[in-house]
């Protein structure tokens, strides 16, 4: 049975409409902060903002771009009380003759993730040297629009069916300088306990470019058991098929590790009406919030196909689409209670 209530489908492949709503999908915090510590938590992060716009305006496009905005995102996210944690996950693709898998292969890639909150981008950087894609309207905020314009942010406008091919040529020309670029192709924000389809537009630039795609799963946590893991790397265990023609699997650094009692969190979810500011409070009232990241070794469709007919690259952004989906929803539903299951230690 699905967790969200379902509303009519989206008017369009290019403006996805999203189930999600604040009122349906919100849970209660697991534990709460005390007002001391949510202040504290807010004028952190306002000092972390405020500090970042010189360093902004005088990074420009240096080679260590991306090492200062990794360690920029990471201070952020903390002020706002969320730590992160990282996996190693491992997949095997079958049923594909189209895309098969480069674990070894190191370099700019093309980062894709499912979406879920505001917080996505700052934790992909922090996890990864890499320029985002974030919607237009994060170049509309003060303050954050020269941060995340400087920090390397590329942007989207999805009101603008027509801007699509130069965001592409974008992301194109990024990774061919040996940029890693990241992307979350539902194209809107899901509130953690479901996703969406990934839309195939922006696999075109890995094709353009030559280079790979890498799947990255993204989730928050809460509990105590996940507070106390968090910052854990793991490596990969148990496995996972998946029907769509990929499967992953990876261990978890909470919960089952621990014996505590760890659940998904909506808490940061940024869906439906919901505004900044509720999400910004949501999320320093939180108390042991972890934004867990599982990294999916990259995939290549088999073959050259940047150079190939209209038909040929349609068909291989959309199998590295489809792959790419298979393996994060297997990346999210591994090793997860739901609020009010225990934990039980092994």
């Amino acid at each position: 049975m699905s967790a969200v209530t379902h509303l009519p489908a989206a008017s369009s492949a290019w403006l996805p409409t999203s189930p999600c709503v604040p009122d349906v999908c919100l849970r209660a915090q697991a534990r709460r902060a005390g007002p001391l510590r949510r202040a504290a938590r807010m004028a952190g992060a306002a000092a972390v903002l405020l500090a970042g716009l010189p360093i902004a305006l005088a990074l420009g496009r240096t080679a260590r771009r991306g090492v200062v905005t990794m360690l920029w995102s990471r201070l952020l996210l903390r002020a706002l009380g969320v730590r992160i944690m990282t996996h190693r996950g491992f997949s095997f693709i079958g049923g594909s003759a189209r895309v098969r898998a480069v674990p070894g292969e190191d370099g700019p890639a093309l980062l894709v993730a499912n979406h879920v909150s505001w917080l996505d981008p700052l934790v992909i950087t922090a996890t990864a040297a890499c320029r985002p894609l974030a919607k237009a309207e994060v170049g509309r905020w003060p303050i954050i629009r020269t941060l995340a314009g400087r920090g390397g942010a590329l942007f989207i406008d999805r009101d603008r069916l027509s801007a699509l091919p130069g965001v592409v040529a974008d992301m194109t020309a990024a990774l061919r300088r040996g940029e890693s670029v990241a992307a979350f192709p539902e194209g809107t924000t899901w509130c953690g306990r479901e996703m969406g389809r990934f839309r195939p537009a922006v696999f075109q630039a890995a094709l353009d470019a030559g280079v790979p795609v890498r799947p990255v799963a993204l989730r928050f946590l809460e509990g105590a058991g996940a507070g106390r893991n968090a910052g854990r790397n793991t490596g990969a265990g148990r496995g996972a098929g998946a029907d769509r023609g990929a499967g992953a699997g990876r261990t978890t650094g909470a919960g089952r590790l621990t014996g505590e009692r760890v659940a998904l969190s909506t808490r940061p979810s940024y869906v439906g009406d919901d505004t900044l500011l509720a999400s910004v409070l949501r999320i320093v009232a939180t108390r042991d919030l972890v934004a867990e990241v599982t990294v999916f070794p990259a995939v290549r469709p088999v073959g050259p196909v940047a150079l190939g007919g209209p038909v040929q690259r349609r068909q291989a952004r959309t199998a590295l689409a489809r792959i790419a989906e298979a393996q994060v929803r297997t990346g999210l539903v591994t090793g997860l209670v739901e609020p009010g299951e225990q934990v039980v230690a092994a």
